[in-house]
Order: structure tokens, then C-alpha cells, then sequence
């Protein structure tokens, strides 16, 4: 895996491949599933927790008024839904260890 930078689905499915000893295939296979299965669980509604990890928490914003900055003038913003990541405490003490 890389030392900086992004990782990808491939460096998971690599990871997955060396550690664990899956197909590579069979790997990028697995990643995928998973992966499939947190979008189609999110967009069903539902919020995603990863124990030791985070939580992938989907929130309904209101419609409310903004600004354009370069103009000046408000313009409405439309009610949505978006998805937040809350890291858990595990996953902050390692970062805050890390760096």
C-alpha cells in the first residue's frame, strides 16, 4: 500500500490478495461486494457503522438562504440529503498517534 497519497480500491484489493491470500480476482471481487453493499444500504436510507472505524451518517438539510459571493445576492438552497463520516475514537487515537 502506499506510503502517501490515496488509497484506492485496488490498493484494498491488493491488500487483500497479499495478506489474506484471496485471488486477486477473488479480491477485487470482495472489495466490490463490500462496497456495493454500503452505497445500496446508504441510499436505501440507512446509516453505515464500522466498528473501530466510523460511521457514514446520512443528514436531511432544510432549505435555507445563501449568497452569492462574487454578486451579493441571495438565492435559495433546495432542501437535500448528504452523507457525513464521524471517525470513531479508535480510528482518532491512531491518526493522532500516526502523525
Amino acid at each position: 500500500m502506499p506510503d502517501a497519497g490515496t488509497l484506492t480500491r485496488a490498493d484494498l484489493a491488493e491488500a487483500l490478495h497479499t495478506q489474506v491470500g484471496l485471488s486477486r480476482a477473488d479480491s477485487a471481487k470482495f472489495v466490490e461486494q463490500i462496497l456495493a453493499h454500503m452505497c445500496e444500504a446508504l441510499s436505501n436510507g440507512e446509516n453505515v457503522k464500522i466498528s473501530g472505524f466510523g460511521s457514514f451518517i446520512l443528514r436531511d438539510k432544510g432549505e435555507r438562504i445563501g449568497r452569492n459571493p462574487k454578486t451579493g445576492v441571495e438565492v435559495p438552497i433546495a432542501p437535500r440529503r448528504v452523507l457525513t463520516f464521524r471517525a470513531s475514537q479508535m480510528m482518532r487515537d491512531r491518526i493522532v498517534a500516526a502523525g
